[in-house]
């Protein structure tokens, strides 16, 4: 804008001429018509925009190069005065993986941090549920009225009621896969450090854990099975130099946090206006199914008792379907009524 005397209307009839310039081909400014009914879309929401170089707007977030201009927030905007740790993972995670998840979300939600995700299926939604008492932060990649995926439409509906949903798109955008890989920034820029539990070798994820590490974010992985592929990207990130954890006391340990006490939850604040969330759909329960169970499981064994909570199974149709796998090969049993999946 000072290129062309600090006149703002100046610098957004340049665009165009720069876009050219620039080889981008044809470009134009939104309209002063679209952005006040974008404007008008999100008060519609209950949510509220926050714009860089605001004081609500997220601080970390503000030293990001290609931070976003603009975030449409939808909930709670107090979250975003609170230390954040972002903790991502594979969206077709393991029983053990989603035990990891909730219990890193809880310990570290206990110890004051928002926790910061991307409302993916698997290994984030797990962590926004174990978050809601204590403080969640999702990023989604379209507007922050749209569910992506559509299994998840009740539990946004709970972070919009309970925590916080941020996206830079506007209300009603539908995401794209170019989408993604910039609500991930977003998640990176948010937070002090992130926290990968599982992913492949090849993932989003990993995108992420990258994206952080070149904000100079400290990065941890939790370890995984070398046999199961679920846990490669981890065991990638923590070759090259991410800190290995077991629990939320190592994070804290490592981030130098002075207290291993989990300090007290803060109140919650006052939200600025009321919000407007979609009822919630009966939703198939994806759980019932053989490739279900076959997902849970990994190389790494696990308890059978554990199994059936996490798949939400009743006991005797998971008896059946865990022997119909082993006679088919596709699990083995190890004393103690432990499971893995064959290799």
């Amino acid at each position: 804008m000072e290129a062309h005397g600090g006149d703002a209307e100046a610098a957004l009839a340049a665009i165009p001429a720069i876009a050219r310039n620039a080889k981008m081909g044809t470009y134009a400014p939104c309209s002063v018509a679209d952005a006040e009914a974008e404007l008008e879309a999100g008060r519609r929401l209950g949510a509220v925009p926050l714009f860089l170089g605001q004081q609500a707007y997220p601080a970390l977030l503000a030293e990001v190069p290609d931070g976003p201009p603009l975030l449409w927030a939808r909930g709670d905007i107090a979250l975003l005065e609170r230390p954040a740790l972002a903790l991502v993972g594979a969206r077709n995670a393991s029983s053990l993986g989603i035990r990891m998840a909730r219990a890193l979300a809880r310990g570290l939600g206990d110890g004051g941090d928002a926790i910061v995700s991307g409302l993916a299926r698997g290994i984030d939604a797990e962590a926004h549920r174990a978050a809601l008492d204590t403080g969640t932060v999702a990023v989604v990649a379209g507007g922050i009225d749209v569910v992506y995926p559509a299994e998840n439409e009740a539990l946004m509906a709970e972070i919009a009621h309970r925590g916080l949903i941020l996206s830079e798109m506007p209300p009603g955008h539908r995401p794209q896969a170019r989408h993604f890989p910039r609500r991930n920034r977003i998640v990176a820029g948010l937070a002090r450090a992130l926290v990968v539990v599982e992913a492949a070798a090849k993932s989003g994820s990993l995108l992420t854990a990258r994206e952080a590490a070149d904000l100079g974010r400290d990065v941890f992985a939790v370890p995984g099975h070398p046999f199961d592929r679920r846990a490669a990207g981890c065991n990638v990130l923590l070759r090259d130099g991410a800190t290995l954890i077991r629990g939320p006391d190592d994070i804290h340990a490592a981030l130098g946090d002075t207290s291993s006490t989990p300090a007290p939850r803060p109140r919650r604040a006052r939200r600025i206006s009321p919000l407007h969330t979609v009822p919630a759909r009966p939703l198939p329960d994806p759980n019932c199914s053989r490739e279900r169970v076959l997902e849970l499981l990994s190389a790494a064994p696990v308890e059978e008792d554990q199994l059936q909570r996490d798949s939400g199974l009743p006991s005797p149709a998971l008896a059946a379907l865990l022997t119909e796998l082993e006679l088919d090969g596709k699990i083995r049993r190890a004393p103690g009524g432990l499971l893995s999946r064959a290799r």
